[in-house]
């Protein structure tokens, strides 16, 4: 550590398709970069290969434009902090491997991030004097195209999975139901901004029938992919005249499955506080009927800023700031985890 006072980290995010790096002083972010990949759309969803070859690309410039935003020369730094999982195995190696590399030529420590505890704790990161962050305990529900878990956080370094999905995550969903409608990739915001004037009853789905503990997405789109087949047969052009309103209808079931899991998960947990997070959480559909329940429960609610909903290097370094802090640190024989739990 160069500066005894001055606590400051490197942070890279590379889990998927976005290329991030972050800088964090004192537990305060100076700089947070992404550099997204277009290339995917045109095939429905990421391509690991064309992911991991993109990471290579672009890293080296991330990096730079975040020490460059911050002010901060690479001798200054403290620390690395890299994700190393869960997430595409080709995109978390380039992260990995530069992270590995840049700070055994700086001679500092290596901090890893799970890329879930990251989005809970994107929660503590403070832009203002004044921002509130949640009090432990409190239940997290983290949603994004890859993952969909409740979380019961205790502190930020001790969490525990309280439910999960049996398959598809939700976002996952969303882009499916989107690309059986005819949507390019994401389709999750796409979905989001059509439903807006759409009838969330006009459509009814079942909800999935699963243990308290569990959630299941794989249910709804096949029903929806059914449904939609028997209607385009009788009306070749049923999907563009009722677009808003099937948004609306998927939209509503899925974050009704969702809702219903996290209520009964705070009655059982007897938590003041609730919040979420992940790319979902951007999804303002969910983030209204969120602060209803939590007006309806009597629970304070906690809604992460849209910058932080989706992949970014910011939470890994929050994240990497409560590691360091705790002392948390691992050797170059560390390798990332495609499949990584809490």
């Amino acid at each position: 550590m160069k500066n005894a006072e001055q606590v400051t980290i490197l942070a890279i995010e590379s889990s998927c398709d976005d290329t991030a790096a972050a800088i964090i002083r004192n537990g305060k972010i100076l700089a947070n970069i992404v550099a997204n990949q277009s290339v995917h759309e045109k095939f429905g969803g990421v391509v690991p290969e064309l992911a991991s070859r993109a990471h290579q690309q672009n890293i080296v410039p991330v990096v730079q434009a975040a020490l460059e935003q911050a002010g901060v020369d690479k001798n200054e730094l403290s620390a690395v902090a890299f994700t190393i999982g869960p997430g595409l195995m080709g995109s978390l190696l380039v992260g990995a491997s530069f992270a590995k590399t840049f700070a055994l030529g700086l001679g500092i420590p290596l901090i890893a991030v799970n890329h879930m505890q990251a989005h809970i704790l994107a929660h503590f990161i403070k832009d203002g004097p004044d921002q509130a962050v949640p009090h432990f305990p409190f239940l997290c529900l983290t949603v994004s195209g890859g993952h969909t878990q409740i979380v019961l956080v205790k502190d930020h370094l001790q969490m525990e999975v309280v439910a999960t999905t049996l398959d598809d995550a939700a976002g996952e969903a969303f882009d499916k139901a989107g690309k059986i409608m005819g949507m390019t990739y994401p389709a999750g915001p796409q979905i989001d901004q059509l439903a807006k004037n759409g009838d969330p009853f006009r459509f009814e789905f079942a909800l999935p029938k699963v243990a308290d503990n569990a959630m299941s997405f794989s249910g709804i789109k096949t029903s929806f992919l059914y449904f939609l087949k028997q209607q385009v047969k009788e009306d070749p052009n049923f999907v563009q005249q009722n677009l808003e309103d099937l948004c609306a209808s998927v939209q509503h079931i899925i974050v009704k499955h969702l809702l219903i899991k996290l209520k009964k998960a705070i009655t059982l947990y007897k938590v003041p506080e609730v919040a979420i997070s992940g790319g979902v959480s951007a999804n303002s559909y969910l983030r209204e009927k969120l602060t209803l329940l939590g007006v309806e429960m009597d629970k304070t609610v906690f809604i992460p800023k849209f910058e932080y909903c989706t992949d970014n290097a910011a939470m890994i370094a929050i994240t990497a700031h409560f590691k360091f802090l705790n002392g948390d640190f691992l050797d170059q024989s560390i390798r990332p985890q495609a499949r990584l739990s809490f």
